[in-house]
């Protein structure tokens, strides 16, 4: 992309994702995700009408009386962002470019932590990771990120979602905000992976696919590719046994894919390219609100 589309297309999501996250997002981002991490700060002697289940049982047999764990609440939040660069994700048909829809969503959870003065950061990710941008604060990085979600050009064309939540499992120590940003078409088992991280972080699944991927439609012979490991072949859409067949894998793998965030507990929303993605983060909101 030439310069000055690059920064014709960087403005306009900034003003677009900062006047969402200004007018619309502020209160409902305060509200799902501020104070959500509580840090310990001290144990202090047990007193009449404390938790049970904050007792320290080591400090308490120490010194031979009980003794609770006091937590304070997180003023700031590391805000980290998972974005799916894999091939696929440059699939099109109905509404935006997977990418592009991506890259808006990211964007406007960018501004919304910035305005809640969070730090932030992205991990660009295909079966390999792409690239880490570090949590940072302030516009001049925001800018760099959104840059990055239009421009970034990754190496590798699969997808292993399991090897991205291990590394950010790993490489960040403290608690973080997570977003993952994919379309989840992954052939890899990555539950165990997400449990784990899940259970250090708080993480939150977002979906962004295309209805074209959902259904197949009756348009005749046609040549098809995948885009993660560059096989074609021909199929003849006009059959009805292999139109069920397409869409019957679909539905398996959206369950599947629910499944497993279920088991998990993340919490998770879908959206297509063509449906207005702020309703949908706005009901994420909600829910954890």
């Amino acid at each position: 992309m030439e310069r000055n589309e690059l920064l014709k297309k960087v403005r306009k999501i900034e003003i677009k994702a900062k006047g969402l996250s200004q007018n619309i997002f502020a209160g409902e981002y305060h509200s799902a995700f501020k104070g959500r991490g509580m840090t310990f700060s001290e144990v202090r002697e047990y007193q009449y009408g404390d938790d049970v289940r904050d007792i320290d049982w080591n400090v308490t047999a120490r010194y031979g009386k009980p003794y609770v764990k006091v937590y304070e609440e997180e003023r700031e939040l590391t805000v980290m962002i998972l974005v799916d660069v894999s091939a696929s994700h440059n699939f099109g048909a109905v509404g935006d470019i997977k990418r592009e829809m991506m890259a808006q969503v990211a964007a406007t959870l960018a501004f919304s932590a910035i305005q809640n003065n969070d730090k932030v950061g992205v991990i660009f990710f295909s079966d390999k990771i792409e690239k880490f941008i570090p949590p940072q604060k302030g516009r001049k990085h925001i800018l760099l990120v959104i840059r990055e979600l239009l421009d970034f050009t990754p190496t590798s064309t699969g997808t292993d979602i399991n090897h991205a939540l291990e590394y950010m499992t790993s490489a960040l120590k403290k608690r973080t905000t997570t977003f993952l940003v994919s379309d989840f078409i992954d052939a890899h088992d990555y539950e165990k992976a997400m449990s784990i991280a899940n259970h250090k972080h708080d993480l939150i699944a977002l979906q962004v696919y295309d209805k074209r991927e959902a259904q197949m439609p009756n348009v005749g012979l046609m040549r098809v590719r995948d885009a993660e490991r560059g096989a074609e072949r021909w199929i003849d859409t006009s059959s009805k046994r292999v139109r069920q067949a397409y869409n019957r894998w679909w539905y398996e793998r959206q369950q599947q894919m629910t499944t497993t965030v279920q088991r998990c507990k993340v919490d998770m929303v879908s959206v297509a390219t063509d449906e207005d993605y702020v309703k949908a983060l706005m009901a994420l909101f909600r829910q954890r609100g």
